[in-house]
């Protein structure tokens, strides 16, 4: 049994990652459309099984959360008929059970708990930040997203994804307050490539109008935030919505971590997924991305794999 190949997978709305055992990959396969989450798969049937773990059941595509854990099931069995799927309760199961929903953040939790005890993980996807007291096991098995967003344990904001009009209301342009349009015209991935968080390389999901994540295209969609072309106000005033759009993320973050971390009493913080880099500078942290390399970008692909190979 020590032999096993096995893979560890995680379905996420936008994402489909895996850890091979040698490496990790990112795959962009959103479930709202025709989704090619068997056709994926299939480029892994070197191995003998897989170990999964998943939030996309949450997609729109979906009317129910059940609906979508069952569709994401049966399209891993499809592939992997043996696959074992991680839970919220902190086991694994081989059927399409409730508990399946959005336990990625939690195995990552099961995982780590003893490497880092008394620490606080920050894990930001594309979508959404997770806050995870690693010294709190007992009170994190069994949390629903819902119930996490309700504890401030869940953020939706991410490095990529993000609306802009979810952060800013209004923005000063040439010193006059400038209500922003609510309109998807721009996202976290345009804000972070204009203020040099990350290359247009690193913007690896779908852009809100489909063109390239280049900077003159995150411009542009960037002016559009107040209804302008670039040319109407200029660069530098179109530069200043994304700095205050990254203003803004960042100050909702640090009190949403710093609440957590009184409540627990964590005394460090341990930084993971594409956002590692960006959390690390924020806060005292370790950059789990540096002491694992790129494990950390899809840590919970890495972690299904570790817990069910804990278990054999």
């Amino acid at each position: 049994m020590g032999k096993l190949r096995m893979i560890g997978v995680d379905i996420g709305g936008a994402n489909l990652k895996v850890f091979d055992g040698s490496g990790t990959h990112i795959h962009y396969c959103p479930l709202w459309k025709e989704t090619p989450i068997r056709e994926i798969l299939s480029e892994y049937s070197f191995a003998d099984n897989a170990a999964v773990v998943m939030s996309g059941e949450l997609a729109d595509c979906f009317s129910s959360k059940q609906e979508g854990i069952e569709f994401i099931v049966s399209a891993v069995k499809d592939v992997f008929p043996g696959a074992w799927f991680y839970g919220t309760d902190g086991c694994f199961h081989q059927d399409a059970v409730p508990e399946l929903a959005a336990a990625n953040w939690l195995v990552m939790a099961d995982v780590l708990k003893e490497r880092y005890p008394n620490a606080l993980l920050i894990d930001m996807g594309s979508t959404t930040t997770d806050i995870i007291p690693l010294n709190a096991w007992d009170i994190l098995k069994g949390q629903t997203d819902y119930t996490r967003l309700k504890a401030g344990l869940l953020l939706y904001y991410g490095l990529l994804r993000t609306p802009v009009s979810s952060l800013l209301r209004t923005v000063s342009i040439k010193g006059q307050e400038t209500g922003i349009s609510t309109e998807y015209f721009a996202c976290s991935g345009d804000a972070h490539v204009l203020t040099g968080i990350i290359t247009q390389e690193e913007y690896s999901t779908a852009t809100p109008d489909s063109c390239s994540p280049s900077r003159e295209h995150s411009m542009r969609r960037m002016a559009r935030m107040i209804c302008a072309d670039i040319e109407e106000v200029g660069e530098e005033q179109v530069l200043a919505i994304a700095e205050s759009f990254v203003n803004e993320e960042k100050q909702v973050l640090i009190h949403a971590v710093q609440r957590i971390m009184d409540t627990y009493h964590c005394n460090r913080i341990i930084t993971a997924g594409i956002g590692s880099r960006l959390l690390s500078t924020w806060f005292d942290a370790i950059d789990l991305n540096r002491e694992m390399g790129s494990y950390s970008d899809a840590m919970p692909a890495w972690a299904v794999r570790e817990a069910f190979l804990r278990t054999v």
